[in-house]
């Protein structure tokens, strides 16, 4: 089954709605416009429930089959744009200077209001689909937030599927591997305490500065020379703060960064060694470290049965050889992974073509990708819940 006609037919339908949010974006939780898009959107559909206000702004619409009684199942689109001003120089570009979809949030919405659409208009299966629109992906752990509003055991969710666009992977094609496929993402805060002085006098300072460098290249063996080279860490400092004037030592010097990890167990290793390495260093040049350590989202870990399932349907959508099953991981991290700690599911890329990459102020959504974003949708819906 390749792209199905209705949905082929919808395209422009959808890359209307598509446009218009890329137009209005909004951030993490403050979303109420689009929100409010979404569920009038919904309710003209028919669908059978639409609930509001879920994780603070998130919406969820059931649509029963007609086939007869049977299981939940729950597709996810994240809402929100990023602070970012937008280059794209396209007609639909954003309205509000300092907000962009520069990530496709709004491709994601827009396909699964397609795939909600044709849902309720055919209802070829039995039990029901649960289409759950998201805010604060973009750092905000919007599905934490809907999670723990308990929309998982409200609507009788039993798996949970996602999907993000990919830039460079050509359009009708999708990506996927079993396991950990986007990373867990820590932060770290590292303030050095040393003793400030004139700079002309620096034999009568600790010089945090110093220190501070010395750490980030200690920090570096921890990836380099302490973990197994196919197990993946990152550990950046990405942010330096010490000191305003040219002719002063400073007292201390603070540091910011984040760590990415596949693994658990070395995630573990890594909050563990950077806390001895930078309080060690620090203490062999005479300051000290003080180091906070927060715990963000988790890998995002794509179950073995739900993956081989999501690979048949993109390959009924694409055909089977424009689907990657064992993808290079991303280091990048996405917050569906807390849904896939709460029921079994999978997360799949489809392909943005030669665009942009995500984050980009010239980035845009590729609409010609959206027949087979709806596709996918609606082929896994009812060959999941086939009667």
């Amino acid at each position: 089954m390749p792209v199905i006609n209705r949905v082929a037919e919808m395209q422009d339908q959808v890359a209307e709605w598509r446009r218009h949010l890329h137009e209005n974006p909004e951030l993490l939780y403050d979303v109420h416009q689009t929100s409010a898009f979404v569920a009038e959107k919904l309710k003209s559909f028919g669908c059978d429930v639409v609930e509001t206000g879920i994780g603070r702004t998130g919406v969820v619409a059931i649509v029963k089959g007609n086939r007869g009684e049977g299981p939940v199942i729950g597709f996810r689109a994240d809402m929100d744009a990023l602070p970012i001003f937008e280059t794209s120089g396209k007609p639909w570009a954003s309205k509000t200077p300092g907000k962009a979809h520069s990530c496709g949030h709004d491709g994601h919405t827009a396909m699964l209001l397609g795939a909600a659409q044709y849902l309720a208009e055919t209802r070829n299966f039995k039990g029901s689909v649960a289409l759950i629109f998201q805010p604060a992906e973009e750092g905000g752990a919007g599905a934490l937030a809907m999670i723990n509003d308990g929309m998982m055991e409200k609507f009788g969710i039993s798996q949970v599927y996602g999907m993000h666009n990919e830039p460079q992977l050509p359009v009708g094609s999708f990506a996927i591997r079993k396991g950990g496929i986007m990373a867990a993402a820590d932060t770290f805060e590292i303030t050095i305490n040393g003793r400030g002085s004139h700079a002309a006098q620096p034999h009568k300072s600790v010089d945090p500065v110093l220190v501070s460098s010395h750490v980030i290249l200690a920090l570096q063996s921890v990836v380099s020379r302490e973990t197994d080279p196919l197990k993946s860490l990152v550990v950046t400092v990405a942010s330096i703060h010490g000191g305003e004037a040219s002719n002063v030592i400073p007292a201390s010097v603070k540091m910011t960064g984040t760590v990415r990890t596949l693994l658990p167990e070395t995630r573990d290793y890594a909050e563990k060694r950077l806390k001895e390495v930078a309080e060690a260093t620090a203490t062999a040049h005479g300051a000290t470290a003080s180091v906070v350590y927060g715990r963000g989202y988790p890998v995002t870990f794509n179950h073995d049965q739900e993956t081989d399932f999501a690979v048949e349907i993109a390959s009924k959508v694409a055909g089977p050889k424009a689907v990657e099953t064992g993808m290079a991981p991303h280091m990048g991290a996405e917050d569906f992974s807390y849904m896939l700690e709460k029921r079994p599911g999978a997360f799949i890329f489809i392909g943005n073509g030669d665009t942009a990459n995500l984050h980009n102020a010239a980035y845009d959504f590729n609409d010609e990708a959206i027949p087979y974003g709806v596709s996918y949708w609606v082929t896994l819906a009812e060959t999941a819940l086939a009667a």
